[in-house]
Formats: structure tokens, C-alpha cells, sequence
């Protein structure tokens, strides 16, 4: 672990921007802040500097599909037609190139600021259904992957085991994914035995959607794991999902999560993207945090989430890139604020009274959010992880602009990509806005992608 003194002349800390600031890094944590400092024996943070986030939503092997389902075959196009697609691709991976697609994606990850990412990860046996000899096969090459990227990993082996509401059998396109609840807690026993020992490394639990597990198999996996984890769910995503969860139990979705199982801090709801207003109350009293996925959500037409009302109620979120049509840390934040200009028809929507900059605000939450969900402690503050992003110095609008201005910019004029150093755990691993392994990983990354598609 890293220890070393660095100085930033513009940092955004939880109580907002500060000029001055040495950051000292012990062991991979931030052991003290000091403001107006001379800067003295300290390594030069050569531009404004920013805690990264955590991704709290990832997919990794549909990053290798971005791009390739904007072909209009059906004119009644949505999410389920393009799930359609990706259940083709995916019956053609193999776990190394799952690690192929990983290892890009986070190295990618990591220049868009994220330093942890809460892999959702379904994908666990053979293109026929057969368990590989290692049950999580899977996990360890995503382990891999982040660990030759250098982030961290949440890991988030899911429960997939209907293909419906009620316990529907599965379908044939949903064979590599499924799993009975022993199965799984026997994957998931084995996927914490594979993490022990990386400090940057988490795991938690995830159960798909209502539609692929039952109510006795919530309740079987929680009572075996406990709740001092993170749990994740799909949830409320498509309007037909709600329309079904409502035929099958007379609720919706995030009603009768809230009703029939309990909703609690350990909670992430992916999406949420269909709520009635006594559903937002549910979410937001309970303290669970709320997984946007904005560019995801767009490019499949999920809808729009309420942000405004959620937020005016005190409710948490954070934000994931899903299937990874985009990576950009900005256009998440941009698409989710502008979604609700459009929706409303009014301008600067997401702040509050502490925070009138919306781009702050925007930020700050999707930090909080991000570390809830991923099991991180992200922010320049004593105690927390060492993670932290300078962005370049030389664009105009960062070099001209008071600090108060900085994300505001940063979040709604620019389309270049800004982030030119990250640091983990106090240690660089993207400088001057390239990583060491980019050049090996890109050959592998196109030799895959011409064989696939």
C-alpha cells in the first residue's frame, strides 16, 4: 500500500471546494486533510482534484454488444426484443473472454473516474447449462480482470432461477444463468473464499428479479448470508414487468419488496424506474439506495425515474453504466438531470437548499449512493480510501473557472473526457489519460470482437 503526501491546489471535499489541500495517504487510506498548506515535500496534483465513484451497476460482458442493437428489425423495438439479441451473444463466451471484455471495460472504468465497480453477474456455467468445474469460473475471471485493471470489485453473484413471476420454468436463452438457492449459496461460499486477502475487494447479494426467484428463496439466501452485506435486485424497469408483478400478486414490484420482504440500507434497487408515489416513500424511509443507470435505461427506453420527488424526499441513489453503451461519468449525471428538464419542462432540477449547484449536488449523491451500494468509503475525508481524480488542467473551462464552478462545467460543457489521472489506494493507475495495460488489452479486446461478431 501506498504511503505518500499529495497537494491539490483545488479539492472538493464533503463540505464542499477547498484551496490548499495535502492529503496524506497511509497504507492506502487518507489518514489526515490539511487546508491552506504550503504544498511542502508533497507530489503535485497538477489540476482540480475529486474523490472518483463507485459504479454500482455493471454487466461486464454486454460491454462487448454496445453499439450493436441500434438496427431498427421490428417496429415495436423495446427491452425485451433487444434482451433477445444479447441472449444470442452471450451462448458464444467463454470465461476467458469474459475476462477479456472485463479487463477492458475497467480499465475503461477507471479513466472515467469509477474505481470500484458492483459487478451483477448472472452469467455462471457452460453455453449447455453444465456447472464448470469451479463453481464461480465466472467470478474468478472477473476477479482477474479487475485486478490487472487495478479497481475494485464488488462482486455480485445473482440468483437466477425462473423465468418468470410464480416460478416459471426457465427458457433455453436463460441457461447459463441458472441456479437453485443451495446452488447458489454454495457459489457464493465459494466466490468469498476467492476474494479473502484483496483489500479493494467486496461481495454481496443479488437475487436477478421478482421474476427469477421466489419469495421462499429471498428469505432462504437471507437468512443463510444475513443482511450486513449489500443486496441487489432489478426491479421495475419495464413497464410490463410491473403490469405482470400486479397480475401474478395484486402489488408492484417495489410494493411488494417493501410489503413482503422488507426494504432496509442494504438494498439496492437497479433502476426503480416505475414507482407510484407511496412506492418512493417505501424506498426513501427505508434508507436503500435507488441504482440509476440513466444512458442504460435511455438507450433501452426503460422511462424516466422520478427524480425529482425521490430527492425531495431525502432518497438515496447512485449511478452504473449497466450495459456500458456508455462510460462517461457525465453523461450519467447529464442524461439523469436532463430527463427530468424534459419531463417537466423546466430547468435545474436535482439540488437542494444545502446545494444549489447542480452539478455538485449531482455528484456529491451519486458518491454517497455509490459507496452505500458498493460497500466503499469514497471522499476526501480521514479514513477512507485513498481514491481520487484530477481532472486536466489545461481545458479552458477548468483553467479559467472559480472552483465552485468546476463541476457545473465539467458535468454540462464538456464532451472530452477530462479524467487525466486516478489514483487507488493512493497509488496512480491512470496517468496522463492512459493506463499500462490499455495497449495489450485493446489487442485482445479487437482480436475477440472480430470473432464474435
Amino acid at each position: 500500500m501506498t504511503n505518500q503526501d499529495y497537494f491539490a491546489e483545488h479539492a472538493f471535499l464533503p463540505q464542499g471546494w477547498a484551496k490548499n489541500v495535502r492529503i496524506e495517504v497511509r497504507d492506502g487510506l487518507i489518514q489526515r486533510l490539511k487546508t491552506d498548506d504550503s504544498g511542502e515535500g508533497a507530489q503535485r496534483l497538477s489540476g482540480p482534484t475529486l474523490p472518483t465513484l463507485a459504479n454500482l451497476h455493471s454487466h461486464a460482458f454486454q460491454r462487448a454488444m454496445a453499439g450493436m442493437a441500434e438496427v431498427s428489425l421490428n417496429p415495436n423495438d423495446s427491452f425485451w426484443s433487444w434482451r433477445d439479441l444479447m441472449y444470442k451473444m452471450v451462448h458464444k463466451l467463454s470465461p476467458d473472454d469474459v475476462r477479456i471484455i472485463a479487463t477492458q471495460l475497467y480499465i475503461d472504468m477507471l479513466k472515467a473516474g469509477y474505481t470500484q465497480v458492483a459487478e451483477f453477474n448472472y452469467l455462471h456455467h457452460d453455453p449447455k447449462g453444465q456447472a464448470y468445474n469451479q463453481l464461480n469460473e465466472m467470478g474468478l475471471q472477473l476477479t482477474q480482470a479487475a485486478n490487472q485493471a487495478g479497481l475494485g470489485l464488488t462482486l455480485l453473484p445473482v440468483l437466477y432461477s425462473h423465468s418468470g413471476f410464480g416460478g416459471q420454468l426457465p427458457n433455453e436463452g436463460q441457461a447459463r444463468f441458472i441456479n437453485t438457492s443451495d446452488q447458489y449459496l454454495a457459489l457464493h461460499q465459494a466466490s468469498q473464499k476467492a476474494l479473502a486477502g484483496h483489500e479493494l475487494h467486496k461481495i454481496g447479494v443479488c437475487f436477478h428479479s421478482l421474476r427469477a426467484v421466489t419469495k421462499s428463496q429471498i428469505q432462504h439466501v437471507m437468512t443463510e448470508l444475513g443482511q450486513s452485506i449489500p443486496i441487489h435486485i432489478h426491479i421495475a424497469e419495464q413497464q410490463k414487468e410491473v403490469q405482470d408483478c400486479v397480475a401474478w400478486s395484486g402489488q408492484r414490484p417495489v410494493q411488494w419488496l417493501a410489503n413482503e420482504i422488507g426494504l432496509d440500507e442494504n438494498w439496492c434497487l437497479v433502476h426503480a424506474t416505475h414507482l407510484d408515489q407511496a412506492e418512493v416513500s417505501a424506498i426513501t424511509s427505508s434508507s436503500a439506495v435507488a441504482g440509476l443507470c440513466p444512458t442504460t435505461e435511455a438507450n433501452l427506453g426503460d422511462g424516466i425515474f422520478p427524480g425529482v420527488e425521490f430527492m425531495q424526499q431525502g432518497g438515496r441513489w447512485g449511478i452504473g453504466s449497466d450495459s456500458h453503451v456508455s462510460l462517461s461519468i457525465v453523461e450519467e449525471l447529464r442524461t439523469l438531470e436532463y430527463s427530468q428538464r424534459l419531463r417537466d419542462r423546466q430547468r435545474n432540477r436535482l439540488y437542494s437548499e444545502q446545494s444549489h449547484h447542480v452539478g455538485d449536488f449531482l455528484f456529491e449523491q451519486a458518491r454517497l449512493g455509490g459507496n452505500q451500494a458498493s460497500q466503499v468509503s469514497f471522499g476526501l475525508a480521514p479514513g477512507h480510501r485513498a481514491d481520487f481524480m484530477v481532472l486536466d488542467h489545461t481545458h479552458p473551462f477548468m483553467a479559467a473557472s472559480k472552483s465552485e464552478d468546476i463541476l457545473n462545467r465539467w458535468l454540462f460543457a464538456c464532451n472530452e473526457n477530462l479524467v487525466r489521472h486516478v489514483y487507488v489506494a493512493g497509488k496512480p493507475v491512470i496517468s496522463d489519460f492512459n493506463h499500462a495495460a490499455q495497449e495489450q488489452s485493446n489487442k485482445e479486446f479487437t482480436a475477440l470482437l472480430r470473432r464474435l461478431f
